[in-house]
């Protein structure tokens, strides 16, 4: 049902991009490195050496090794084994790896009572932890498929990266507010990589990689 109050006030949305963004690097290989220990991460590393070698020399989409990677990592790994290495890594790890400048923006954003929102590529196994842990108001990321109570090593939606975060913000704004379009909203968005570049086109405010942005692609 939209959420009738924000009938009143215009409503204010702040995108935050996770891995560059709010942290200081990659945080899928450190969450699986958690979970896995080093025989065993260094041992998914070589079952997908292919695809992941392909994606190093730009042969091989990002989606494709990401994907092959987490089917070696977590299939029927169990969602409550799975669980503990989450909790695990957003006590250890995850406090060292945040960057202060835009922890100190997303402070100021929910101080202003603006709907925060995580929108990232990584999965939503170890995300979910992170995005309570800062206080956003929602989570878009990848999710991960489960039967049972077991990983498949599959994902249950594309992966959450480039124009896949535009389609999933509109998916979200539609479901939660009732809103077609992002026409009368005010967005507010933070990325670092190119896969960011499509979400900060949506905002009128666009950070990338901690300074204003302004999309100069179509510019002679």
């Amino acid at each position: 049902m939209p959420e009738i109050a924000q009938a009143l006030k215009p409503l204010v949305i702040a995108a935050f991009d996770f891995d560059g963004t709010l942290t200081r690097r990659d945080t899928l290989l450190p969450f699986l490195v958690r979970g896995l220990g080093w025989p065993g991460f260094l041992r998914a590393l070589l079952l997908s050496g292919p695809w992941m070698a392909g994606f190093a020399l730009k042969l091989v989409r990002n989606d494709v090794a990401k994907a092959r990677l987490l089917k070696v990592a977590l299939a029927r790994r169990s969602s409550t084994e799975v669980a503990r290495w989450a909790a695990d890594w957003a006590e250890h790890d995850l406090p060292r790896q945040l960057q202060g400048w835009t922890l100190a923006q997303l402070a100021e954003h929910r101080q202003a009572g603006h709907c925060c929102v995580m929108v990232s590529a990584s999965p939503d196994i170890y995300l979910q932890h992170a995005a309570s842990q800062l206080g956003f108001d929602a989570l878009i990321c990848t999710e991960m498929e489960v039967k049972g109570d077991c990983l498949t090593g599959l994902m249950r939606t594309p992966n959450c990266h480039g124009e896949q975060k535009v389609l999933r913000l509109k998916g979200w704004l539609s479901e939660r507010f009732g809103l077609a379009s992002f026409a009368g909203t005010t967005l507010y968005a933070y990325g670092d990589t190119s896969g960011d570049k499509p979400m900060l086109r949506l905002a009128q405010y666009a950070w990338y990689r901690g300074r204003p942005w302004k999309d100069t692609s179509s510019q002679v």
